[in-house]
């Protein structure tokens, strides 16, 4: 009987991982307040905790395959590899923001619990992304 139970609680932990990518809708800025989307998008930095290691990017509105264009600094993959790998943003239930690869697999989560985003998973140190003042 434990057994049976270990193999529910793990298929269960499965499911739950595989869902994680798809268990928020993405936002349609169109119907979206434009001034709020005006100044959401633009320059942020994604930093490590500690805030020594960091790299900016500029999430944009036009969109690309996968979701919409991202501008990433090319010394973003040295301070952090798997940015190398992304190709896209989309924006979330929430306000949530995804950044994605170039095959469309959700690869970074950043969501709000307070007023500040946190990565969901810390992948390569990645704690936070921050806008940066607009220009």
């Amino acid at each position: 009987m434990r057994l049976i139970g270990a193999g529910v609680m793990v298929a269960a932990s499965l499911l739950s991982r595989g869902a994680w990518a798809d268990d928020l809708q993405s936002l349609d800025l169109d119907a979206l307040d434009k001034a709020e989307v005006d100044g959401f998008l633009g320059r942020w930095r994604i930093r490590n905790e500690a805030g020594d290691r960091s790299c900016d990017v500029v999430l944009e509105r036009e969109m690309t395959i996968g979701g919409m264009q991202i501008d990433v600094d090319p010394a973003c993959a040295k301070a952090f590899p798997v940015m190398d790998e992304i190709a896209a943003w989309r924006l979330k239930e929430g306000w949530a923001i995804d950044l994605v690869d170039a095959v469309r697999q959700m690869r970074l989560r950043f969501y709000t619990p307070d007023v500040t985003y946190i990565a969901a998973q810390e992948i390569d140190g990645i704690f936070t992304i921050e806008q940066l003042p607009k220009k």
